[in-house]
């Protein structure tokens, strides 16, 4: 009986009315008000679908189910939903007033009503009602002994049209699986446009059937079939999201110029070009005086832009550094006869000649700034992407784009690749403070986009640099601009990395993968503690120049394994903090804990090292952090004196580049307490 009166009382406490800061949604809604009572999931549960949608929400619907089913574990009774008006008695029911039309500016908007006893769902378009099955997914809750979701009412719509992330498939090839599975993740996190870098100097990765040369000697064998392309857009499709393709000109153009040499711009047709094996920028630019660099480019066009139904095409045009244009005679006369007075002209010159080829498939150019000129065409976008905020700066390229007549799209400060904290990612806002806009200059600004270069990931490590990180851009591109809370923003995405898996994205398992790599198959489990302490070099430290990482070197190891953001770091300085405001004997055990951790931690990877040549570049680090780590007890348990200075010596070497290519992420937890 006493047995039964507890558990009684854990399921009325469980089930208590949840508070909005106990809720892990990401992208936060625009409205949200939690209401009495609970819905509660059983083995019926159903979903109907009302009014008119695109044949997407069927698939949606069905998924979704899926996912509920896979979670739950409570084998739902309805197995796919394939027109309207199946089940009238369902519990969920979602009306959609019209298809949705997947590109920009479209209704994305949805209400989400959970009542005791049923749930509405109600969108203009069926990309709303998606959203709105997102967000269902995301307030699931459980009380210890079955599923439910808490009474609310959700009105929600997205602050920018443009939700975007780009994934650079030319300088390490992404297979098609990499490309579907990071597509269901940016559905769920209500992302709606996928940038996909297809050609640059280290690969062309598009099949062209007029010149199949172009895969044959450019691709080492990694590209794209047009029907994998169509196949990969129509799985976009489906989930919402809009496909802009990218063919990188007049620079980055090694890869195509290795296979067409006479349309570069180097002074002899025998100096030849090749594919590019490093990182970095090279000096192959397009000749953007030779006739026969259109009739190729129109060609190409001809068959690329037919595979993509959105009404944009991305032509780079960025990093040209003209070195080629310079030292060609022939160039420098017709831009004497011309009256072109820069490099940066004359590449204005090659855009206005594409944009008719693209307009003839109805496409619209995007470029990175540096297409920005006065005589740049008004319906080029502009994509910002240099600087430290130089994009949010006053002349910065963002709102220089937006006050000059253009629609833009900002990256700048977006770069994940650079493997920064997710904090400066996620306080970076499309929407200028400091800057007064008008209404139609604000209205240009479309959104942003998070960019992932591949110069160091593979399909083994290229999920870990996106995600969870990029969830925290998505919801900086949805939700209201006062939606800034760190502390928060760090709670949540701790759950939805979790939840991240269920869509299919590897940022969690393949760590293992890689860990199991290094040890020889050993326990992991020490490696994997000093992962959630390190980061990997930031800002392009770990291959500056393309010196030490070429596009075939080993990317399994301690680096490729350690994520920005580390989570025992993020941790450690919160206990910190707290310690050094209050020294409890509770505060002190906390920060005391993670020492002993990292003393055994050492002495753990020591013995694994004796069977493991790849633990090796990490001990010098690991060591020294066991020694600051006893140095501290003793001052902090034992209130003894200990040689501060030594220690801070110990501490700066942790600064020092070491063969591992990673950062203690703790240095300034630590340097807080010496």
């Amino acid at each position: 009986m006493k047995y039964s009166i507890i558990l009684l009382f854990v399921f009325f406490v469980s089930s208590a009315q949840i508070k909005k800061k106990q809720l892990n949604l990401m992208p936060w809604p625009q409205n949200i008000n939690l209401t009495d009572g609970t819905f509660t999931l059983n083995q019926k549960f159903k979903v109907n679908i009302t009014g008119n949608p695109n044949d997407r929400l069927f698939k949606g619907v069905s998924k979704f189910l899926r996912r509920l089913d896979g979670r739950t574990g409570l084998f739902l009774e309805q197995p796919f939903v394939t027109k309207t008006n199946e089940y009238s008695e369902a519990e969920l029911q979602i009306n959609c007033a019209r298809p949705g039309k997947v590109g920009l500016n479209e209704d994305e908007s949805y209400t989400l009503i959970i009542e005791t006893n049923k749930i509405n769902i109600t969108a203009t378009t069926d990309l709303g009602a998606l959203h709105g099955l997102e967000t269902l997914l995301q307030l699931m809750q459980n009380n210890g002994r079955s599923f439910y979701f808490p009474a609310v009412e959700v009105t929600d719509s997205p602050r920018f049209t443009w939700r975007g992330l780009m994934i650079d498939a030319a300088r390490h090839f992404q297979p098609v699986d990499v490309i579907k599975r990071n597509l269901d993740a940016m559905a769920s996190m209500k992302m709606n446009v996928f940038h996909w870098h297809l050609v640059d100097d280290q690969g062309w990765r598009i099949e062209i059937k007029k010149h199949p040369k172009l895969t044959e000697l450019a691709s080492d064998g990694d590209y794209y079939t047009q029907e994998e392309i169509k196949n990969i857009v129509k799985y976009a499709d489906e989930l919402g999201i809009m496909v802009v393709p990218e063919i990188d000109i007049p620079g980055h153009a090694s890869a195509l110029l290795s296979v067409y040499p006479e349309i570069g711009s180097k002074k002899s047709e025998s100096m030849l070009y090749s594919v590019g094996r490093r990182s970095g920028i090279y000096d192959s630019a397009l000749d953007p005086t030779n006739p026969k660099t259109y009739k190729l480019l129109s060609e190409i066009f001809d068959e690329v832009c037919p595979l993509f139904p959105s009404d944009y095409f991305h032509i780079g045009g960025d990093e040209n550094n003209g070195k080629e244009w310079n030292a060609n005679p022939v160039i420098q006369e017709f831009k004497s006869k011309n009256k072109i007075a820069s490099n940066h002209d004359l590449q204005t010159y090659f855009n206005m000649k594409l944009v008719p080829m693209l307009k003839k498939h109805n496409k619209q150019l995007m470029g990175w700034e540096e297409i920005l000129t006065n005589d740049m065409s008004k319906e080029a976008i502009i994509h910002a992407w240099r600087g430290v905020n130089e994009g949010l700066s006053p002349g910065g390229a963002l709102v220089k784009a937006a006050k000059g007549g253009y629609k833009t799209v900002l990256s700048n400060g977006y770069y994940i690749d650079l493997l920064l904290s997710v904090d400066g990612h996620y306080l970076n806002d499309p929407m200028p403070k400091n800057i007064v806009l008008s209404k139609e200059e604000k209205d240009r600004i479309l959104g942003g986009e998070a960019a992932m270069w591949s110069e160091l990931v593979t399909p083994l490590n290229i999920d870990s640099r996106i995600w969870p990180r990029t969830a925290a851009i998505a919801e900086r591109l949805w939700s209201n601009d006062t939606i800034i809370d760190l502390n928060s923003m760090h709670r949540r995405l701790k759950v939805i990395s979790s939840r991240l898996e269920e869509v299919g994205v590897m940022h969690i398992r393949n760590k293992e993968v890689i860990l199991r790599n290094i040890t020889n198959y050993q326990d992991t489990r020490a490696l994997n503690d000093f992962t959630n302490i390190c980061e990997p070099l930031k800002n392009y430290k770990r291959n500056g120049g393309g010196k030490k990482y070429f596009m075939y070197s080993p990317l399994t190891l301690f680096a490729d394994a350690c994520t920005a953001d580390a989570s025992d770091a993020y941790d450690f300085d919160k206990a910190v903090n707290q310690y050094l405001e209050n020294k409890s004997p509770e505060n002190q055990i906390v920060v005391t804990s993670f020492f002993r951790k990292w003393i055994a931690m050492n002495n753990d990877l020591i013995a694994l090292s004796a069977n493991a040549p790849l633990i090796q570049p990490v001990l010098p680090m690991s060591n020294n952090l066991s020694v600051i780590s006893k140095q501290l007890l003793l001052a902090i348990e034992e209130k003894q004196n200990v040689d501060k200075k030594a220690l801070n010596e110990l501490l700066e070497q942790l600064t020092i580049r070491n063969s591992a290519d990673v950062e203690l992420a703790i240095y300034s937890s630590l340097k807080k307490l010496l």
